[in-house]
């Protein structure tokens, strides 16, 4: 085994070869010469513990092999990623990608330093929350706001500060998990409030919210319980009937809306998702909701609602915890502003833009890009067929929306390794495996992308 290891070239020599030379240039010279090291001490541990005899690679093949390693080493694990799945919200893909002038509000404020807590009329100390404040009480018709990391944050952060201690009275039928074990249980438990459970999974009535209220009720909450549905022998109680009840006990009653519609889904064809401002007006005391789902913004959590609940959460000590930094509130606001004109905002917020694409737009790109990817000798077949996308991110996940996909079956190659080529591009793309075929989805793969796409099939084709 010695005679073995002496056969393993040194790092100096390896760091001659033209490969490693190279990376040197391009990477950085210590993190190669780490790089040939950690190589070199794998290589060692596998040959001690081969039970047979093991031959040792070439200088030069060794150093191929760790140019090859430190490249996809170096890939960052964040990239970008052409969304061919058809799923609009992807939580895995980040969710919603940002309207043009949120991109561009986040350079300019993270650029330099930002008036995040400095009055710049007066020259004292501000609230970082008065960014975006103005903007979500004139379209919701909130009174005050309070903005958090996400809707998971906002939901224990409102429940510790209103009811902390006290019992929060909730429907059995929405206690709700979602995506990485969230439940809401939990939450409520790890805030401070004691669940109290009423109804049954498929009914619940005012009168049962009624007989659960006492003298350790802190807050009456209704879930949007966005990501199922119950349907059949139901029922369950308005908000209007949760908040009369509420101001008859003098107790808040807190909405958690889930998404967060500032505009009517139902011009998309999605029904039934509850619009921020439809709950202020029912009088909900507080509304939480996402702000990188329906909105189409940075990833956060909102909170909306009366002057003075809003003030219980701002001052609590978790709000420093939660709180977000310059770059989200900036990317935020200008969201937000576009909703100033919902015209404005389907034209300029990415996942309004996507639903309100017209078909026929999807049909004539997917026949397009099938007929310029379509000849390469590795792919087999590529069709353009209708399909169905989805809203994701947890919302509507009943409903479906009409699209144009396209269809590609391999020459040669299994399906999974021309999928696993295609993530690993430059940009990566992800569509969805489908009875031996690659669904790529035209909806949800942004008209900026298609000539990316189209480069990142021909560049398969060169290697």
């Amino acid at each position: 085994m010695p005679n073995i290891f002496r056969k393993l070239p040194s790092v100096s020599q390896l760091l001659e070869s033209p490969q490693l030379k190279q990376m040197v240039e391009t990477v950085n010279h210590n993190v190669v010469v780490e790089g040939v090291r950690s190589f070199l001490d794998d290589l060692r541990e596998q040959v001690s513990n081969a039970a047979d005899d093991v031959t040792i690679p070439s200088p030069q093949e060794l150093a191929e092999r760790i140019a090859e390693w430190l490249k996809s080493e170096e890939q960052p694990y964040l990239r970008p990623v052409i969304n061919g799945t058809g799923i609009i919200l992807h939580t895995g893909l980040g969710r919603a990608p940002l309207a043009a002038s949120a991109l561009a509000a986040i350079q300019e404020i993270s650029a330099g330093y930002a008036s995040v807590e400095v009055d710049i009329k007066t020259g004292e100390r501000g609230q970082r929350i008065k960014s975006v404040e103005r903007l979500l009480c004139e379209l919701t018709g909130a009174q005050a706001v309070a903005i958090v990391n996400n809707n998971a944050a906002a939901t224990m952060l409102t429940l510790s500060a209103l009811a902390g201690g006290k019992e929060v009275i909730v429907s059995r039928g929405q206690l709700i998990e979602i995506g990485g074990s969230y439940r809401l249980p939990d939450v409520m438990e790890c805030s401070g409030a004691k669940l109290r459970e009423v109804g049954t999974t498929n009914k619940t009535h005012l009168a049962d919210y009624e007989r659960a209220i006492g003298d350790q009720t802190g807050a009456l909450l209704k879930v949007h319980p966005s990501n199922f549905e119950v349907v059949g022998f139901t029922k369950t109680v308005s908000t209007k009937e949760m908040v009369e009840l509420a101001v008859r006990h003098s107790i808040p009653m807190i909405d958690d809306v889930g998404s967060g519609a500032l505009i009517d889904f139902s011009r998309f064809g999605l029904l039934n998702e509850p619009m921020v401002g439809d709950s202020l007006k029912d009088g909900a005391d507080v509304v939480l909701f996402s702000g990188d789902k329906l909105i189409g913004g940075p990833q956060c959590g909102i909170v909306v609602g009366k002057q003075k609940y809003i003030e219980k959460i701002l001052k609590s000590p978790l709000m420093r915890a939660m709180r977000v930094d310059k770059m989200t509130l900036a990317a935020l606001a200008a969201t937000l502003r576009l909703y100033r004109d919902p015209e404005v905002a389907m034209q300029e917020v990415p996942i309004l833009r996507m639903l309100a694409m017209p078909i026929e737009n999807l049909r004539l790109r997917a026949d397009k890009i099938a007929r310029q990817i379509g000849y390469l000798p590795f792919i087999g077949s590529c069709d353009v067929v209708e399909d169905q996308s989805m809203l994701g991110g947890g919302s509507l996940p009943t409903q479906k929306i009409p699209t144009w996909s396209i269809s590609i079956g391999p020459a040669e190659q299994s399906i999974t390794k021309l999928a696993g080529a295609l993530r690993v591009a430059k940009p990566s793309v992800i569509g969805r495996v489908q009875k031996e075929r690659l669904i790529l989805d035209m909806r949800t793969v942004q008209p900026g992308e298609d000539e990316a796409l189209v480069s990142v099939f021909e560049g398969l084709n060169s290697n």
